[in-house]
């Protein structure tokens, strides 16, 4: 679950971009602390997924010299939405860090229309919804997490009750999984490669150490 920052001076201005191209052995850089808030329709489908992550003060203060234009030590509204721009452009190949599965299969997601940037206490804050391609009924086994393909980027649910769903169907259980990473590398083992370990944005493979809500719901509920 990782953010990776890089450099460019085009034209004399300075651009945060963000990159995905990790080296091996990588490890997180970036820090954020995730809340994710699962929200439901009248008909038992998934309806959105509200995304609130608070970046750490290193790379926070990073953002804020990069995009204070003004020079005044605070990001105004335009500079806010350069940076939400920025993120946005630059997660979306990587479906914005979602982790959604029904019944063990990945669920297409809707780009999300806008990221907003907002820095409180010294700390970017980056808030966006999405929504399924299709509806996404709550049966069988649903799965919502966040991480970053390429390790660079470590986004944590501190406490379990920062993983959500509003109006859960009765039929529906909820736990908060934390993937054991010895565990998750032994029950993986076969399908994980020397590849993946010198290359892990090759392959989404990083999925399995991701903390995840997991909703078990009977099929009529």
């Amino acid at each position: 679950m990782v953010i990776r920052t890089k450099f460019m001076f085009r034209a004399g201005v300075t651009v945060l971009a963000l990159s995905f191209s990790a080296p091996a052995l990588t490890h997180p850089h970036v820090f954020a602390e995730a809340r994710l808030d699962v929200n439901t329709d009248s008909n038992g489908n998934v309806a959105s997924l509200h995304h609130v992550w608070r970046f750490d003060d290193l790379f926070s203060s990073t953002v804020l010299v990069e995009f204070d234009k003004n020079q005044d030590l605070a990001l105004d509204q335009s500079e806010l939405e350069e940076v939400g721009n920025v993120v946005h452009a630059s997660l979306a190949d990587f479906n914005y860090f979602q982790l959604v599965t029904h019944d063990g299969k990945d669920v297409p997601m809707q780009a999300p229309e806008r990221l907003i940037a907002d820095f409180v206490d010294n700390q970017l804050i980056i808030l966006f919804e999405s929504a399924p391609d299709s509806p996404l009924p709550l049966s069988g086994k649903v799965e919502f997490g966040v991480y970053d393909p390429t390790f660079y980027t470590a986004i944590d649910f501190v406490e379990d009750s920062y993983m959500t769903v509003n109006n859960l169907p009765a039929g529906c259980s909820s736990s908060v999984v934390r993937p054991d990473p010895d565990e998750a590398l032994a029950q993986n083992q076969q399908s994980l490669t020397d590849a993946f370990f010198n290359d892990p944005t090759g392959n989404d493979m990083s999925k399995i150490f991701a903390t995840r809500l997991e909703l078990t719901c009977s099929k009529d509920s």
